[in-house]
This record gives C-alpha cells, sequence and structure tokens, in this order.
C-alpha cells in the first residue's frame, strides 16, 4: 500500500517508515507529488495533523499519514510548542532553533529546564474521511545547557535523556524508536492499522 506523507522532513520520514514496513506500506514523500507544504492554522498538534493529512491526500489522490510534533518547555510556558520547527523564525533551520532556545534559556538552572517531546500522528484513507486514525507520544526529559551527538534532528542534540544519562543526539536509531515520541506514536499507530477493516 502505498501511502503519501505529509512532511518535506527527510528525517520523519525515515523514523516513520521503518515502522510501517510490517504493514507493507510504502511512504512516499509529499515532494514526490509537487505538494506544497499545508497552512498550519490549527490550534493544537491533532487539528494541525489533519490538516496536513487532508492537504497531502487531497493533493495526491492517495491515502495520507501526517505527524504534528513539538518540544514543550516548562520554563518557556510550554513552547516552542506548535512553533517548534520555526522558534528562531519563520525560515529558521534546526542550528538556528536550537540556538534560539538555547539563549532562551541561559541562566535557568537545571532543576526548571523539564521539557518533553509530543507527537500526533494522523492516518486517512482519503481527503474526507471521517474516521481518521490517531495516535501519539510523549517523551519527558530537559534541555541541556550546551549541544551533545549527532544523531537524529531537531532539538535532538539539546534534549537529555534521563533513562539514558545522554541526548537524544547520542542514542543509536533503534533505541530511539525505542523510546521517543515518535516512535510511541508509531507503535500505537501501527496498532490502529493492523485493526482497521
Amino acid at each position: 500500500m502505498k501511502i503519501c506523507c505529509a512532511t518535506h522532513n527527510a528525517g520523519k520520514i525515515r523514523e516513520l517508515s521503518g515502522a510501517l514496513a510490517e504493514h507493507g506500506v510504502t511512504l512516499i514523500a509529499q515532494d514526490a507529488f509537487g505538494v506544497a507544504p499545508a497552512v498550519e492554522d490549527g490550534l493544537t498538534f491533532v487539528e494541525n495533523a489533519l490538516i496536513k493529512a487532508r492537504h497531502a491526500a487531497a493533493a495526491s489522490g492517495l491515502p495520507a499519514l501526517a505527524d504534528d510534533s513539538g518540544l514543550e518547555v516548562d520554563a518557556l510556558g510550554g513552547r516552542p510548542g506548535l512553533h517548534s520547527a520555526r522558534f528562531a523564525g519563520d525560515h529558521a533551520d534546526d542550528p538556528q532553533n536550537r540556538a534560539a532556545l538555547l539563549a532562551a534559556l541561559a541562566g535557568v538552572p537545571e532543576s526548571e529546564r523539564g521539557a518533553r517531546f509530543y507527537c500526533v500522528l494522523v492516518y486517512i484513507r482519503h481527503a474526507r474521511d471521517p474516521r481518521p486514525l490517531i495516535a501519539d507520544g510523549l517523551w519527558e526529559g530537559r534541555i541541556l545547557t550546551a549541544e551533545r551527538g549527532t544523531g537524529g534532528f531537531g532539538y535532538d542534540p539539546v534534549f537529555y535523556v534521563p533513562t539514558h544519562n545522554c541526548a537524544a543526539a547520542e542514542l543509536d536509531p533503534e533505541q530511539k524508536r525505542a523510546l521517543s515520541h515518535r516512535g510511541q506514536a508509531l507503535r500505537a499507530m501501527s496498532r490502529l492499522l493492523g485493526t482497521r477493516p
């Protein structure tokens, strides 16, 4: 089964593809269909994931899978949250976003640097699917004072994983899949896909 993956992020596509392969799913990035990014004007992660999935399904003519995820930092009142991908500005890249986050937390003690990654996955059979499948995952940790590691993407180099005493960017891909918010959401989505008629 071919599914349009509603993202331009190669890191996300890699993580999503591996977990869904057991269902005979081939994820095709929306770029392959010339699909422009959707306008993410929802007020929640679920709303934005639905917007992206419906947009990708309508443009590609295929079922679609969309992810909306972000980093919530306690000391920043839950920011960057929905705006994680553009914390440093509309056209910011990962290093710029991480630098902006570290600057915003300058002087904040370790005990107050609690944070979590949250992910919502939405699968729809077609653009007007009235019964979308929705799964989510949450990964608790805290924000480091400097980057560590070279793996992963996004905020991984500044996200400390207490259970493994390292940054998310220092985990190997298999460890990260087992622990991460996206890994949790993917396992839940995989179960849902296995039961859908």
